[in-house]
């Protein structure tokens, strides 16, 4: 499915970043992410916000250049030719950039990988439901007599929303509630063959969703997003309950009690160790893991989760923090930072596509917003020291976890700097001559 983690480093055949030098044995799916450009028909999703930030740096680049190029020509200042020439090669990466943004994103980031080999390029992707299902049933057909471990990041549901002929129309909840049932229809399909191969009872299945619904997905004028409940905000909106809190739903058949329901909250992150737990391995001890297995959970030999603090961050930036208060059972969260809603009422970051994570879209708060989720689980009503008690207490602790965290974080090169989003053709997949991409080996 879609891996999200990109493929190379310094050239076009490192694949540096691929799933198989990442642990796995097999990868079949989109190294990159789902895109509205991905499908012609949706409007553009990368390209408008990408468009305006290629073209600002390379008219800021285009301006530095021609300035030292007059400089050097009049004798005004002395610059070396190098430091002229790689600011010209930068300008023209950036042109290259915004001008490929126009067009040639389906082409070159919507693409199916079988390992290290582009099946299709661009991806058809009213086969691909299909094919990412028939691919899931071959590998188990091909492991079911050892221990296997198969992840599926369905491309459901996401934007554009893609959905076969034979689901579109089968909800009352418009195109997002028909891509949920094929979803839902591709689980099914999934579950059944393991019980078909006699793997029922010793097979672990874990589902969940990795944000909840994307409240500003939309076509044209209509909505497209999801529906969150009571819960505030969602995708990409921070530390806000509706973008994080999403159901966990468990299956083991003679080793977990069936209908059984945890309150308890945990997190993605728990699914590492979780899985080395059962595979009989040992997590590595020579750094923080911050997931904790499910285990005494799932089993009923523990009664809250492991996790006392638990922190939400927006791309490099710590907005919220969660503390259990286990002695009370209380349950505090403390936002440090906000998006700023556009328009306010609806909470949606229109007009930004996703809600940005620093800068003039947010709220620094300080004191920070304190809700108690026990009682307020919609956090409609922020606490504070004239309100509640504990405030002071509650915010000092918190606030002593997060340097205690801090001092676990070891330092990296910052993924989502501007370099690293820009385009570079040395790096680009490609199945022909570049820049002629374009196969179907599916066929």
């Amino acid at each position: 499915g879609k891996w999200h983690m990109g493929v190379n480093c310094e050239s076009r055949r490192d694949h540096c970043h691929h799933p198989l030098n990442h642990g796995f044995d097999y990868f079949y799916g989109m190294p990159f992410t789902l895109v509205n450009e991905c499908q012609s028909t949706n409007d553009p999703e990368v390209a408008k916000p990408l468009q305006d930030t290629y073209w600002f740096y390379t008219q800021m680049i285009i301006l530095a250049v021609l300035t030292l190029l007059i400089g050097k020509l009049t004798n005004l200042f002395s610059v070396k030719w190098k430091i002229i020439i790689c600011l010209a090669v930068c300008g023209l990466l950036y042109f290259i950039s915004w001008f490929s943004s126009y067009g040639f994103i389906k082409y070159w980031n919507c693409i199916l990988m079988r390992n290290h080999d582009i099946t299709e390029q661009p991806m058809n992707l009213e086969k691909t439901t299909s094919n990412m299902l028939k691919e899931a049933v071959s590998f188990i057909e091909r492991n079911k007599h050892r221990p296997f471990l198969l992840f599926v990041s369905l491309l459901h549901v996401h934007t554009p929303l893609v959905t076969t002929e034979r689901f579109q129309g089968r909800s009352r909840h418009g195109l997002y509630g028909d891509n949920v049932e094929e979803m839902d229809w591709m689980v099914g399909r999934l579950k059944d063959f393991i019980d078909k191969e006699g793997l029922k009872n010793t097979t672990f299945i874990y589902f969940a969703s990795d944000h909840g619904g994307s409240l500003a997905a939309r076509r044209g004028n209509a909505r497209l997003g999801g529906w969150n409940g009571i819960y505030k905000g969602g995708k990409g909106m921070g530390g806000w309950e509706g973008g994080i809190r999403v159901p966990g739903i468990v299956r083991w058949p003679g080793v977990l009690p069936a209908g059984a329901v945890i309150n308890a909250l945990t997190s993605l992150m728990d699914i590492f160790p979780t899985v080395v737990h059962l595979a009989g391995g040992v997590v590595p001890q020579d750094r923080v893991i911050d997931g904790r297995t499910l285990l005494p959970l799932l089993q009923g030999t523990g009664q809250h989760s492991e996790h006392e603090f638990l922190f939400h961050y927006c791309g490099v930036f710590l907005h919220a923090v969660r503390w259990h208060q286990k002695d009370s059972g209380t349950v505090w969260k403390a936002h440090y930072v906000t998006p700023v809603f556009q328009p306010e009422a609806p909470g949606i970051c229109f007009g930004r596509g996703t809600c940005p994570c620093f800068g003039e879209g947010v709220t620094h708060h300080d004191p920070p917003l304190l809700f108690d989720l026990s009682r307020d689980p919609s956090e409609a009503n922020p606490l504070s020291a004239d309100t509640e008690p504990l405030f002071d207490t509650v915010t000092r602790r918190i606030a002593e976890a997060v340097e205690e965290h801090r001092k676990t974080l070891t330092p990296v090169p910052q993924q989502l700097s501007p370099y690293n989003n820009i385009w570079k053709p040395w790096l680009q997949p490609c199945c022909g001559t570049f820049p002629f991409c374009w196969c179907d080996e599916e066929n």
